[in-house]
């Protein structure tokens, strides 16, 4: 019990009807028939010892999320790498540089490999120690268990063993699936937050079973025996089948008996628990799934890129071979002078030409290996790495609250980042703050409440700037935009924003506020009112004994928002005994509280069946009232025909609620005669006390017999408060064409809510609710009847839609987890799918850990598109595992959804900048990279072939060893690092403001094999220029003054030099955006060509195949620049004409804007920049982008209709 506080001792099991009901088992209804396959489970309650040998013996409850351990990490991280085709083939490579056929030296070959494959598997050793500390962290915890005697000890979770009793105390974790034996209430109850399950932050009532109650301490366990049997591990969260036997009798259990591992102990002080599942056989992490190895879609194109390079390759080999098996048969011999060839000389025989010519093949498959470049993988890694520093180190997404970065935690999916099509997302900690807050509400037809919703605020400015951007100058229209209470919200907001704030209280309104409601009209109905919120509930007050202030532990944030915000008004609720409730009021007099006492008859507590709850008082002057709060379409269906007064004006509110994105509720009460009560009360105790199958019948029907002809107070509007900034966010992200799921383990009415409020659905949107209903079990097949009908909801579904003519309906499919479970068996998902992704919106409720994996596996395997998944809890692993790219964010749910991540972010709303900003960035600069990277190593690789038939296909090579060496090394990776690093087409606040650029990633325009192949076909290009070139003008001629002709070395150096001038040139025209760093790294590449062949020049004497060749041979010769100046125009002008015309008659959205940007526009003429920036956007149907289209659309209609009737009015009759 935390210190200072006071809290009330009661028997809470009065406080539910419904929830946690416990009875005496009948013959019928006794224990559970757990007999055959799938029920094996035995377990000897506080004998853990009789668990150490088979066929008892389970698993320990150590877990281990790792990819990896000791003895596995090098085969299969090898195998990971080898995965890769390129990879294979260098290994090859290195292979046969070992070989007397190489024509390189081992070193060049063989130290690439080792540096890209070792810096691979070091980036997959570290996230794996990460992995295996959070593992360590969870296995180190400390329980309270039993040890002998009625002793308990402090243990670590991985000592705890199936049969083992352990105490958990307040706000600590299970440590294992645990039968509740019994709690520090004498009655058995406990609360549970399964927020780490189901992301529900409503807590779960758990009752032990009776006869279990008497081990309430640690004595009592001394002598303490009892066996269960019960169901194998499996996934299911919501169900649990078993048997207790104890003192020699027999008791049924079920899901309200079992705590689950990683939930949490809630407002209760202590409860003893039996373990029955641990470690991996736990349901949790039955729903865990293996940590996956992941590759970015450019990373398998590029794989195919391979295959075709490596077969140009092989076919450029095999040419090479047939040539010099032909020059060996028939010129070899009259070659004599050459003295290459002897009978013990395999390479060069013309007796074995065919052994001769498989030699050859293995040296030109080396020899033009440069057209499979090793350095392109190195090049990749570091740009990689340095392009997740600039993730991290983004100021802009760095959350000051809590002082935590974005974290790129791999950075082989930075491309992926710009490529996603689907984003299915958690909801509570996710998009939500798990907080409540109560903002609006109707009272007697009347709405009160001025502060606006995160909602509205943000459809307002989207209004605002929608009407300054019309180009119609439709005065009248726009004046009816801007009233689209712009002002009032924005004012609204801005007036309080200073003010200190109440956890759960966001209302603004005089008229109620400090006793002011007693001058209201229908003061009696606002009195109903506020009894109705202080009393109808399930919470329990606490006290601090220092401030004096009353906090509640409800079982919802709503029911807590309601106490917290009846005390605001005047009505606070103070204590709970077995039989009444106390509240301090405020009333007649505001200034002299008066504590009154309501005696409790009954409560009728809240279920998501029954979406309602009531309780029957009887007030200090002997009136029995009805008090029931509920969803607004159950409350309605009750009401008396005296009792909808207010029901047309306060139907009109909700609606305003509901399209500002707020929960609601509806308020009622009745009057009831001694009479009635006392008739109806034996009928529910009778029910209540009622043994077998039909009691939750009888109770249901007979409470819904007392909760009819109900008169109609109001209804309240609560926030549930969003993360910042996710309106704008999920906004923007639309616009950008992203589709948005919530997969979710909340109820649907909450989802529904959170749809709402995130502007996923809106008022207009068809809602499609796919559920299953129970059929009846006279049928003969039950399942199948059940999958039939949901099949054919999901047929007419879908049929609906594409019969829709209206180009502007949106439609949403919502469906819960047992109906999913369904819907994702083989023979239905498909056709499901096809549903969903023809929707505006997709919302999955109640769905388990590992449906929310299967449903991501699905839309990821189904449509073929980049998917990613984001959540905050240990419920989302599996989906941020199943994803193409796992987003964690590092919120008040633990660690263990960073953990599994690819990257984290502090909140939801930095996902707009990791995807529209670095996302559409990284995914243009490793596509770009890639593209020139094979550009260049073709222009060079090529060059070496074409010499080859030159040379007689001898094997010999053009360039100097060295050179080879440097080209990629030195000479070429610097400003093809700085293409990847550094490169914008247009800035962050561009990408931001004109989101449709992020399609060019999803469309993939950048990496399609029309521009792979313009990239082969340029760097052919220029291979043949820059050798035919080179040889026309060296060949049989002489260059210098003195009469000297051209050696292959001064050939291949000036070969060299117009290669670097050309691909270096091209770089630089395929870059939009230059720093210092580019010009250094691109100028200073050409540069350093001249400083290596300077500095290679002096070495003579020093290397055996050092030569002055630049300083003695080349730099005297005009024809040396002339050539270079030549065949680097010659090269660069194809592509020069090839983007200008494209800038000029196909302009793709980013050249506009840069043309744009650069006469600057979006300074001079901002009201032509506003309007494009309208414009560049994808059509969406969610967002409140589109909530505001909706609205202006309606506007313009009725401004139609009422200029059509102003028209008509004034023709002539």
């Amino acid at each position: 019990m935390p210190r200072g506080r006071i809290r009330a001792k009661i028997r809470r099991s009065t406080l539910y009807t419904f929830a946690c009901s416990r009875f005496n088992p009948s013959k019928e209804d006794g224990p559970h028939n757990i007999q055959g396959p799938g029920y094996s489970r035995l377990v000897y309650c506080n004998q853990p010892h009789l668990h150490e040998h088979h066929p008892l013996k389970y698993c320990s409850n150590y877990i281990s999320t790792t990819k990896y351990n000791i003895i596995t990490f090098l085969p299969k991280a090898l195998f990971e790498q080898f995965r890769r085709v390129a990879n294979l083939y260098f290994l090859l490579a290195a292979a046969l540089s070992l070989t007397a056929f190489s024509p390189f030296k081992p070193l060049p070959t063989i130290a690439p490999l080792v540096f890209v494959v070792g810096l691979s598997m070091a980036k997959e050793a570290l996230e794996d120690w990460s992995r295996f500390i959070q593992d360590l962290k969870v296995n180190l915890r400390k329980v309270s268990l039993h040890k002998k005697d009625g002793e308990f000890d402090h243990k670590p979770w991985k000592k705890v063993r199936v049969g083992d009793i352990v105490k958990i105390e307040k706000d600590q974790f299970f440590p294992a699936d645990l039968l509740l034996l019994s709690s520090s209430f004498e009655d058995g109850i406990c609360y549970v937050e399964t927020m780490n399950l189901d992301g529900e932050t409503n807590l779960k009532v758990k009752r032990a079973l009776e006869s279990t109650l008497p081990l309430d301490d640690d004595p009592s366990f001394r002598e303490f025996k009892a066996t269960i049997k019960c169901e194998d591990p499996n996934p299911s969260l919501y169900t649990f089948v078993g048997n207790l036997e104890y003192n020699h009798q027999t008791y049924p259990i079920d899901p309200t008996q079992i705590l689950l591992r990683d939930s949490k102990l809630r407002n209760t002080g202590y409860v003893y628990g039996v373990v029955i599942f641990t470690g991996h056989d736990s349901k949790v992490m039955q729903n865990a799934t293996k940590s996956p190895s992941k590759r970015s879609t450019i990373e398998k194109q590029m794989d195919k890129v391979i295959y075709i390079l490596f077969s140009l390759l092989v076919f450029i080999s095999l040419i090479s071979s047939v040539g010099f098996i032909r020059i060996t048969k028939r010129e070899l011999p009259n070659w004599w002078y050459l003295k290459v060839w002897d009978r013990k000389n395999t390479y060069f025989n013309p007796d074995k030409v065919l052994e001769s010519g498989f030699y050859h093949l293995i040296t030109a498959l080396m020899l033009y290996g440069y057209l499979i470049p090793i350095s392109l993988y190195v090049s990749i890694e570091v740009v990689k790495v340095l392009q997740a520093v600039f993730i991290n180190q983004d100021i802009n997404m760095y959350d000051e609250e809590t002082g935590t970065p974005a974290q790129a935690r791999t950075s082989n999916l930075n491309e992926e980042l710009g490529q996603v099509d689907t984003i299915l997302s958690d909801k509570t900690g996710t998009l939500t703050c798990n907080q409540m807050d109560f903002l609006k509400c109707s009272i007697a037809g009347n709405a009160y409440g001025t502060r606006a919703s995160d909602v509205e605020i943000a459809a307002a400015k989207q209004m605002d700037m929608a009407t300054d951007s019309d180009d119609q100058g439709q005065n009248g229209i726009q004046g009816s935009f801007k009233s689209f209470e712009l002002e009032t919200v924005i004012t609204s907001k801005d007036e309080h924003a200073s003010k200190a704030g109440i956890k759960g209280f966001s209302f603004e309104d005089s008229r109620l506020l400090n006793g002011n409601w007693l001058q209201e009209p229908n003061s009696d109905v606002i009195l109903l009112f506020f009894r109705i919120l202080s009393i109808c509930h399930t919470a329990v007050p606490e006290q601090n004994e220092e401030t004096g202030v009353f906090t509640y532990e409800a079982e919802s944030p709503d029911e807590g928002s309601f106490l917290v915000a009846a005390r605001e008004f005047g009505f606070e609720f103070c204590k709970r005994t077995q039989s009444s409730i106390f509240v301090k009021e405020r009333y007649p007099s505001y200034q002299e509280p008066i504590k009154r006492e309501f005696k409790l008859l009954n409560l009728l507590d809240f279920t998501s069946k029954r979406k309602r709850m009531s309780v029957i008082i009887r007030d200090e002057s002997g009136q029995i009232l009805l008090l029931c709060k509920g969803a607004d379409s159950i409350i309605f269906d009750r009401l008396s025909k005296n009792g909808r007064t207010y029901e047309q004006a306060t139907t009109k509110h909700l609606n305003d609620y509901g399209e500002a994105g707020l929960r609601t509720l509806a308020l009622a009460y009745k009057k009831l005669d001694e009479a009635e009560y006392t008739a109806w009360n034996e009928e529910f105790n009778k029910a209540k006390t009622s043994v077998g199958g039909d009691r939750e019948a009888m109770l249901e029907r007979v409470s819904d017999k007392m909760e009819r002809d109900l008169i109609l107070v109001g209804a309240t509007a609560v926030e549930d408060k969003l993360q910042k900034g996710v309106p704008q966010c999920i906004d923007k992200l639309a616009q950008a064409g992203l589709k948005i799921w919530v997969l979710t383990g909340d109820k649907m009415e909450t989802a529904i809510n959170i749809g709402f409020a995130c502007s996923l659905l809106r008022q207009g949107m068809k809602q499609i609710c796919v559920s299953s209903t129970n059929s009846d079990g006279l049928i003969p097949d039950p399942k199948k009847t059940v999958k039939d009908n949901i099949l054919m909801q999901i047929t007419n579904a879908t049929q609906m839609i594409m019969l829709e003519k209206d180009p502007y309906a949106a439609f949403a499919v919502i469906i819960d987890g047992k109906t999913l479970t369904y819907a994702l068996e083989d023979d239905m998902k498909y056709q499901f799918l096809n549903l969903a992704v023809q929707c505006a919106s997709v919302i999955c409720c109640r769905v388990s850990p590992k449906q929310k994996a299967v449903v991501t596996r699905l839309v990821k395997e189904g449509t073929g598109k980049i998917t990613l998944a984001i959540g905050d809890g240990a419920n989302d692993v599996g989906m941020i595992q199943a994803a193409d790219i796992g987003v964690g964010i590092s919120g008040c749910e633990g660690m263990q959804a960073v953990m599994a991540s690819d990257f984290s972010i502090a909140q939801f709303r930095f996902l707009e900048r990791l995807l529209v900003v670095h996302g559409h960035w990284c995914y243009k600069r490793i596509a770009q990279m890639i593209c020139y990277f094979f550009y260049k190593n073709i222009a060079f690789g090529l060059t070496i072939f074409y010499f080859e038939s030159f040379a007689g296909f001898s094997g010999q090579t053009v360039y100097d060893d060295n050179y080879m060496l440097v080209f990629n090394v030195v000479l070429t990776s610097l400003p093809v690092i700085s293409l990847g690093v550094f490169e914008q087409d247009v800035d962050s606040e561009v990408c931001l403001q004109f989101p449709a650029l992020y399609q060019q990633g999803a469309k993939n325009l950048f990496f399609d094999w029309y521009r792979i192949f313009g990239w082969m076909a340029n760097g052919l290009y220029n291979s043949f220029t820059a050798f035919f070139l080179n040889i026309s003008v060296f060949s049989d001629k002489a260059f210098r003054v003195g009469g000297q002709t051209a050696d292959m070395n001064a050939v291949g150096t000036s070969m060299l030099t117009c290669i670097i001038w050309a691909v270096n040139c091209q770089i630089a025209l395929t870059m939009s955006h230059f720093t210092w760093i580019q010009h250094i790294f691109i100028w200073g590449s050409v540069a350093t060509l001249y400083l290596f062949l300077l500095v290679y020049g002096m070495m003579v004497g020093h290397l055996q195949t050092a030569s002055p060749v630049l300083l003695e041979v080349l730099a005297p010769a005009p024809v040396y620049w002339s050539i270079t100046l030549s065949v680097t125009v010659a090269c660069i002008l194809p592509y020069l004409v090839h983007i200008s015309f494209h800038r000029m008659f196909y302009p793709l959205d980013h050249h506009v804007i840069q043309e744009m940007k650069y006469y600057k526009k979006d300074i001079m003429d901002q009201r032509m920049w506003t309007r494009e920036r309208s414009k560049a956007r994808q059509s969406t149907k969610i967002g409140f982008t589109a909530r505001v289209d909706a609205r202006i659309r309606m506007l313009k209609e009725k401004m139609m209709q009422r200029r059509f009737s102003m028209h008509k009015s004034v023709l002539p009759r």
